[in-house]
């Protein structure tokens, strides 16, 4: 081989590997970590306007991505919230509308107790995810069925690290804990993968944080995508907080010093997940999501929603609308806002078209690929119509208008903009048609559904209505 012949299959080479390096570049899986608190309040955040609870990681992750305005939970509940988020779809359609499980169902429900939970016909999040290479897990909060059929192992997630209930304790349970036997207890009960339980050695939100640093770790050192899923349990019940975090609001008192300690460990724990990304060079190349399960509590723990009006477990927009926040690297334009409505539904496809698969694949769900929306290549809505509906109770949102209907009252109608974003001029006298339409449009939603699986008894129903008036 003469010598111009060699530099020239040496010119090919080097050409074929850089091209190669670049499509490997280009093609490279983002990581996705997704950050979901509990119960806190709407307002209770920097970059939501509060001047009180202190969150400087997460107001800096703001600053670093796009900021949702209007973003909303499917379920102003903890359970059927997260039923909505993992699947993509309205939970009312595979009959997970009422409440927590397990809860205080009307003995006439089809399933009580260990029988609740996400259907196992129900596609996750982590399942799709799992399709497209990733390494997956979770930690904290899981709340979607307590026997060991809805273990989150078994629902598409490779490790565990967290409790299967709705809450617990932020300190250690004693060994000799007077309802450690008690069926209601073992959802409590902190585990590590399958069937292995223990206690945390730390405040819990400090330790679901360096789990999950330990995971990011591992698979970063294995060379594998990652989705992480931290579901923190704080600031729900019960209110604990360490005395190191209390002493930082001394001009607080009572339950919102306690809220204000546990969102600043949150805060905190989150900072520390973040900063891991950064030390390990991988936060150019991740995905991160902040978000919230529904309204905060606020007769529970202290929460503030204003100005929006309601609280957890009401339609109005305190118990459903929440703050939402995506940084993604490269592809959304930092310190930046997005004022249409997006829905929580929404995660599922915008992940796993970004993980590489293809979202028009996705046809049996409800939310929508978030990326050409807020990327501005499509001026258009994600959504025309959303939906809420729990028993008697539901809502539609059209464009701006939304339609919330009562069960012990005639349906109101609101035009969410900013100038009534608190929901207090009800149009229904000054709008009969439109009023009529949108009524008739929630019923025929409403026939598509399947029927609930479970019940919650009626009283609780009247507590949430009596929440609701007392938020206004």
């Amino acid at each position: 081989m003469n010598i111009i012949k060699l530099i020239s299959v040496l010119f090919c080479a080097v050409f074929a590997l850089q091209a190669c390096a670049e499509s490997t570049s280009v093609t490279k899986k983002p990581n996705i970590v997704l950050i979901f608190s509990d119960d806190a309040g709407y307002s209770d955040f920097g970059f939501t306007g509060s001047k009180e609870i202190r969150t400087p990681s997460l107001d800096q992750l703001a600053s670093e991505g796009t900021v949702f305005t209007q973003a909303y939970v499917s379920d102003p509940t903890c359970g059927p919230s997260r039923a909505g988020l993992m699947t993509g779809k309205y939970q009312q359609r595979f009959g997970y509308e009422e409440n927590n499980v397990p809860g205080f169902m009307s003995p006439v429900s089809a399933l009580n107790g260990d029988d609740m939970g996400l259907p196992l016909s129900e596609t996750t999040m982590a399942n799709v995810l799992k399709e497209q290479g990733y390494q997956t897990a979770i930690f904290g909060k899981w709340h979607l069925g307590n026997a060991d059929r809805y273990h989150p192992m078994k629902r598409g997630f490779d490790y565990f690290y967290g409790f299967r209930g709705g809450d617990r304790s932020y300190f250690a349970y004693p060994a000799n804990h007077e309802n450690a036997n008690n069926p209601l207890f073992l959802d409590k009960r902190l585990e590590r993968g399958f069937g292995v339980y223990e206690e945390p050695s730390i405040y819990l939100t400090d330790a679901l944080a360096v789990e999950t640093n330990k995971f990011i770790e591992s698979s970063v050192k294995e060379g594998k995508p990652f989705f992480t899923f931290v579901s923190f349990n704080a600031p729900h019940t019960p209110m604990e907080a360490t005395e190191a975090d209390l002493a930082q609001y001394p001009e607080l008192k009572g339950k919102r010093k306690t809220y204000a300690a546990m969102m600043l460990a949150m805060d905190r724990a989150t900072g520390a997940i973040l900063n891991k990304l950064e030390a390990l060079g991988v936060a150019d190349n991740t995905i991160v999501i902040f978000t919230n399960d529904n309204g905060g509590p606020t007769d529970k723990n202290a929460s503030i929603n204003r100005p929006l009006s309601g609280t957890k477990s009401n339609h109005l927009e305190g118990g459903i609308r929440v703050p939402y926040v995506i940084k993604w690297p490269g592809v959304l334009a930092p310190n930046s806002e997005y004022a249409l409505p997006v829905s929580t539904l929404d995660l599922l496809p915008t992940l796993y078209a970004a993980a590489g698969g293809d979202s028009n694949k996705l046809t049996e769900i409800d939310g929508v690929d978030l990326k050409e929306f807020i990327t501005g290549n499509n001026k258009g809505r994600p959504h025309q119509y959303l939906y809420w509906k729990k028993d008697a109770r539901a809502v539609i949102r059209k464009g701006d208008w939304k339609l919330i209907r009562y069960p012990d009252r005639p349906a109101e109608l609101y035009y969410i903009s900013n100038q009534d974003v608190g929901e207090h001029n009800n149009l229904a006298a000054q709008e009969p048609a439109r009023y009529t339409a949108l009524y008739k449009e929630l019923f025929e939603w409403e026939l598509t559904l399947e029927r609930p699986l479970w019940m919650l008894e009626k009283k609780y129903e009247k507590y949430d209505i009596d929440r609701m008036d007392s938020y206004r």
